[in-house]
């Protein structure tokens, strides 16, 4: 009821600096009595969720509000997406709301802090629930040398994270999808894995690395893609990013750039869910995410077959109370 009574208020700044407060917020909020997640628990990766409901990449960028965040009641929180080297991302205005559709149309570009600064922010964090790491390459890496990108980033974030996910389905940065391509896919999670398994060997901790696609591929380069995840082994898959689409939204929208999120996602999201669960099986870890603003959206991932649900632009619409419901709710 009060996260209703403010939002009129933000809605009416711009979407960014909205954003911002509602990050301070956050983080004076991590200084009262943190909120037991409800829910039951899932094994998965070898983690033990205690519900099935995350925070998706993007809500807080740079792990400013991770204390916050944690008294929500969320099973996991992922921060990120967060880069070798700190950048400034696309130039302002490059966040937009779209009350009509419960949409957000954002062409950010990655603006964070570096690996470096949020692996030390995390260092210092209070919370102690899951928590996944999203990591991408800079603006200005050419796409051949994007491996060191990632590499760099794991390298500095493996220690402070439970999982690592690898963002290459964001449509703000140029090129980065030409990445789901099986001939520059397969030797960037090859190399990824080998370094992980590296930075592990000895000890007896397990670092589950996944990877994040878009809504926007064709049946058969999503095949393609799932078919490379299965050779490699590696450990899960988050689907989707956001859309290039603009189906569900004004037509003033459709020559804007940048991915759309929220409620005209939904269905898309919801279909790529269902054909990764039909090619890669029904032991295969998948993360549901797209336009998740209610229990029977999060239902209908989890009929897709999700193993786990993640929401953001969910959460700008329709507040802190949705996370617990569908912490309450889902199973």
């Amino acid at each position: 009821m009060l996260y209703h009574a403010v939002r009129p208020i933000l809605f009416k700044l711009d979407p960014e600096r909205a954003h911002r407060l509602a990050l301070q917020a956050l983080s004076v909020a991590a200084r009262l009595p943190a909120r037991r997640p409800t829910g039951l628990p899932v094994e998965l990766m070898g983690i033990r969720f205690p519900n099935r409901v995350g925070l998706a990449a993007g809500f807080d960028k740079n792990a400013e509000a991770l204390d916050g965040l944690g008294r929500l009641g969320f099973g996991f929180i992922e921060v990120g997406t967060v880069t070798p080297r700190p950048q400034g991302g696309q130039p302002r205005p490059r966040l937009f709301r779209h009350p009509q559709a419960n949409a957000l149309l954002n062409r950010l570009g990655f603006p964070n802090d570096g690996a470096a600064a949020v692996a030390s922010r995390l260092r210092r964090r209070r919370y102690r629930g899951v928590l996944g790491v999203n990591i991408g390459k800079n603006a200005e890496t050419p796409l051949d040398r994007a491996i060191d990108d990632y590499v760099s980033c794991l390298r500095a974030l493996h220690d402070v994270a439970d999982y690592i996910a690898l963002n290459i389905s964001s449509p703000n940065t140029a090129a980065l999808r030409d990445l789901h391509h099986p001939e520059r896919l397969e030797p960037l999670l090859s190399g990824v894995l080998a370094e992980r398994d590296r930075l592990l060997r000895g000890g007896s901790r397990r670092l589950p690395v996944l990877l994040k696609v878009s809504p926007d591929l064709e049946r058969d380069a999503l095949r393609d893609a799932a078919q490379v995840v299965r050779r490699v082994s590696l450990d899960g898959l988050i689907a989707t990013n956001t859309t290039v689409q603009r189906t569900g939204v004004n037509a003033d929208w459709a020559d804007r750039s940048g991915g759309l999120s929220g409620a005209p996602l939904h269905d898309l999201a919801l279909a790529a869910v269902t054909a990764l669960r039909e090619l890669m099986g029904p032991a295969f870890p998948i993360v549901g995410v797209g336009g998740v603003d209610s229990v029977a959206k999060a239902m209908a991932m989890r009929a897709a077959g999700a193993d786990l649900v993640q929401i953001y632009t969910g959460l700008v619409y329709r507040g802190p109370a949705l996370v617990g419901r569908l912490t309450r709710l889902l199973q």
